[in-house]
């Protein structure tokens, strides 16, 4: 039977630097089909991660935020697998995120990062790894990271114990 227990654990990363070094040790542990939900207000740090999750998968491409877009592929050598990078900042739930085709996203081999996944919350999958990113300060940030479903309870045990190595 499949368990939705959270898992989480906080860190605080002190610098821009370190918040995307925290994303590639992540993106280093990502696997096809997982969904990774950032959340934080405006400045908090969410592109960065995301540029270090595209970093550490092997993106080809430069992670930039899809503001303007909504949705940006990116590639890697490795294999056929996809990360796309959705900014939901300007969707207003279900139907605006069936528009951009989330559905399909969801049931592709991809990696879903999504900024600001509380505006489609209700469309998610109930298995997610769930990251708040607070401003503690200017250059502080508070990292939350929540696991719901095996999964991502592994994934967060695994990042866990690869940051307490670093």
């Amino acid at each position: 039977m499949v368990s939705f227990e959270p898992a989480s654990f906080e860190l605080v990363s002190h610098n821009v630097d370190e918040t995307y070094q925290i994303g590639h040790r992540l993106g280093t542990l990502l696997q096809a089909g997982d969904v990774v939900c950032l959340a934080g207000d405006l400045g908090a740090g969410k592109t960065a991660l995301t540029r270090g999750i595209g970093g550490g998968w092997g993106a080809l491409e430069a992670v930039t935020s899809p503001t303007f877009t909504l949705v940006h592929e990116h590639h890697r050598d490795q294999n056929d697998h996809t990360l796309y990078h959705i900014d939901c900042y300007r969707l207003q739930g279900s139907a605006d995120a069936w528009s951009i085709g989330l559905d399909d996203l969801l049931h592709d081999d991809g990696i879903l990062v999504i900024e600001w996944p509380e505006n489609i919350a209700d469309v998610l999958p109930d298995e997610r790894l769930w990251v708040t990113i607070d401003m503690v300060d200017e250059n502080r940030r508070r990292l939350h990271f929540r696991a719901t479903g095996s999964r991502f309870r592994a994934l967060v045990e695994s990042l866990r114990q690869e940051l307490a190595r670093a």
